[in-house]
């Protein structure tokens, strides 16, 4: 535990974590705010995972459009 508080304090580590907040906490948010990830109305760990992974599976179709239209 000591050596992981000693990392987490370190300058290179501290860039990593800023740089999270702007990606991969965003990508919870906007699932959460503009794909319905915030309630459910499933039951039973399959169809929450169903749902997951539809959702994430959609989101990086976006993202994936996204980049392919700015190249062209």
């Amino acid at each position: 535990m000591e050596e992981a508080e000693h990392l987490r304090h370190s300058y290179d580590i501290k860039q990593i974590y800023a740089k999270r907040k702007e990606t991969i906490e965003r990508v919870f948010a906007d699932a959460k705010e503009k794909h319905g990830m915030r309630w459910t109305n499933l039951r039973g760990l399959k169809k929450l995972s169903m749902q997951a992974m539809l959702t994430f599976a959609a989101m990086n179709l976006k993202k994936l459009a996204t980049w392919t239209w700015q190249a062209a």
